[in-house]
């Protein structure tokens, strides 16, 4: 349900896209920036969410595309901690 979570509320940021159809508890990611380089952009994503510190997601490469991975595995990981994480990947996504 928290993988789910995420694919919806971060599917619904503008330059947002999801990659993978979520059935367990990965969920890909692909950011865009307007007239930008969308590999370049996730990989810088993905450090900034890591240095903010709010959740720990890793970069991958996903059909020869750059993406984030989000893994929830935590079994401590609750609804509020998955609603503070879309917000902070979703504000970095922002300003990067």
């Amino acid at each position: 349900a928290h993988a789910r979570r995420f694919r919806d509320g971060l599917g619904a940021v503008p330059g947002v896209t999801i990659l993978n159809e979520v059935e367990l508890n990965q969920v890909l990611v692909r950011f865009h920036a307007p007239g930008g380089d969308a590999d370049a952009h996730t990989q810088r994503v993905v450090r900034e969410v890591q240095r903010e510190g709010t959740c720990y997601a890793t970069g991958t490469t996903w059909r020869g595309l750059a993406a984030m991975r989000i893994s929830v595995c935590n079994a401590s990981t609750d609804e509020d901690d998955v609603e503070r994480s879309i917000e902070a990947i979703a504000q970095v996504h922002a300003r990067c």
